[in-house]
């Protein structure tokens, strides 16, 4: 698998500056989430650095988009039965139905914020205990990443991605990539060199999930199409 995909990625080319749909590979989909996390992280929230800090209970993602954190997911990485402080722990929605349900909340940060602790403090060595996940996943949608690019027309497919920036305030998000150029739902030709922007709260609104869901790590997602990405290469 990786021979052909070292193959494929033969004789790449640049593509113009534009606006437009960019499809992430089931492979490099979780750097969504952990986006995502750090937005939702209790201590960040507490400080005012999260440009997700005013929209608890709001809908962040689109309808029907749903990230669970499952700490009893069976095989999976991150498995426990209680959080950092002792705490015990649940399958949760963070994302239900697009809308943001819960803060990543230890005792400290929950203090900070007027809430109870919720079973999402990681353990530390020498250390007062942080926040953390168990097992992160995007459920996945009903359609395939082949339907999603065949509706998207043309754009790109991203397949590698180079030291993402984000603002953690505004949300602003750029990253380095690398991977596909698809035509009439068809990939045509390898890219290289292009960087994609946006900012993540519009990302999220828009992002749609594939069926191609599998559980490789702790945090998994299906290939997402997020459309009118700003582009930019020649």
């Amino acid at each position: 698998t990786a021979g052909e995909r070292a193959v494929a990625r033969l004789g790449p080319k640049k593509v113009k500056t534009q606006k437009g749909v960019v499809i992430y590979d089931k492979r490099v989909a979780p750097s969504l989430i952990g986006a995502f996390l750090g937005a939702i992280s209790g201590p960040s929230v507490a400080r005012g650095v999260s440009f997700l800090k005013d929209r608890l209970g709001e809908k962040v993602f689109a309808g029907g988009v749903n990230i669970v954190d499952d700490p009893f997911l069976e095989k999976a990485l991150g498995c426990r039965n209680h959080d950092g402080e002792g705490l015990p722990v649940e399958r949760k929605l963070l994302i239900e139905d697009g809308v943001l349900t819960r803060w990543l909340l230890n005792m400290s940060s929950a203090r900070q914020l007027g809430l109870e602790p919720n079973g999402f403090a990681s353990g530390g060595f020498g250390s007062i205990p942080g926040v953390g996940t168990s097992n992160v996943h995007i459920e996945a949608g009903e359609k395939s990443a082949e339907m999603l690019m065949k509706e998207a027309g043309k754009g790109l497919l991203v397949t590698d991605m180079f030291g993402p920036s984000i603002n953690p305030n505004t949300g602003d998000y750029s990253v380095g990539v690398a991977g596909f150029w698809f035509e009439d739902g068809a990939v045509q030709y390898p890219v290289s060199e292009v960087t994609i922007a946006g900012d993540l709260p519009s990302m999220f609104a828009r992002l749609v999930p594939a069926s191609d869901l599998e559980f490789r790590g702790r945090r998994n997602a299906p290939s997402v199409m997020i459309e009118d990405m700003s582009i930019a290469g020649n």
